[in-house]
């Protein structure tokens, strides 16, 4: 349910109870409720929309370019400065970072270094004699052993605490580091070039809009106690 709307159901409720019973104090309970429920509500409805005559009003999609500006600057500066860039690169301390380059090459055709090496034999002084053997059709059934293996034997250099560390040297060049993080902003850049005023309002409304609903039950609510302290003091 929404919180604005039984709230101001409520204060409405209390009014019409105060005019019907003619008690004073039930009536300004309840037209002090309503009035600080009414004034958050529209503060809050005011952030998302623009309201004829109500300077400041529709401030979200309004800024929507400082918003937009916002993000980049978070983005840039906490999540991918250059300290975040080599704390993941190192990962934490004393924990193997996993760079996952065994799906990477896995996928890598090595048919090609194969035939290289076929090439190579053929062309040495072990080719002639390879060929009283039937030639280089004789190291066709080592094709697919030969990638197999050659596969495994590279995933398990890249996992080496050597290979890492000489990685992470070279990913962490000034000019490297630099690169990394200029495709980064170039892809934020481009997503956040995809955002409309629209866009942005329905992001910041969906985040905040259930929590500021809160501010329209606690306005009902001490407008409630302000209007029974003030028919008190009136009494």
């Amino acid at each position: 349910m929404d919180k604005s709307f039984i709230t101001n159901s409520l204060a409405i409720l209390v009014v019409i109870i105060g005019i019907a019973i003619k008690n004073e104090l039930v009536l300004t309970i309840g037209l002090f409720a309503l009035s600080g429920a009414i004034t958050n509500w529209l503060a809050v409805h005011m952030l998302f929309e623009k309201v004829p005559g109500l300077y400041g009003s529709g401030v979200i999609p309004a800024r929507f370019e400082d918003f937009k500006s916002a993000i980049r600057s978070l983005m840039m500066e906490q999540f991918f400065s250059e300290e975040n860039i080599d704390r993941f690169l190192r990962a934490s301390e004393g924990v193997k970072p996993d760079l996952h380059l065994t799906p990477v090459i896995e996928k890598v055709d090595l048919s090609p270094s194969f035939d290289s090496l076929v090439k190579v034999i053929m062309e040495s002084s072990f080719g002639g004699m390879l060929g009283m053997f039937g030639g280089q059709d004789a190291l066709t059934p080592l094709k697919e052993p030969f990638i197999k293996n050659m596969k495994q034997s590279l995933i398990d250099l890249t996992q080496t605490e050597s290979f890492l560390e000489l990685l992470r040297n070279e990913i962490e060049q000034p000019d490297v580091m630099e690169d990394i993080r200029e495709k980064v902003e170039d892809i934020i850049e481009k997503r956040l070039e995809e955002l409309t005023p629209k866009l942005v309002k329905e992001i910041v409304q969906a985040m905040i809009k259930q929590h500021l609903g809160w501010l329209v039950v606690w306005g009902g609510v001490f407008g409630g106690l302000i209007g029974f302290t003030a028919a008190l003091i009136t009494v």
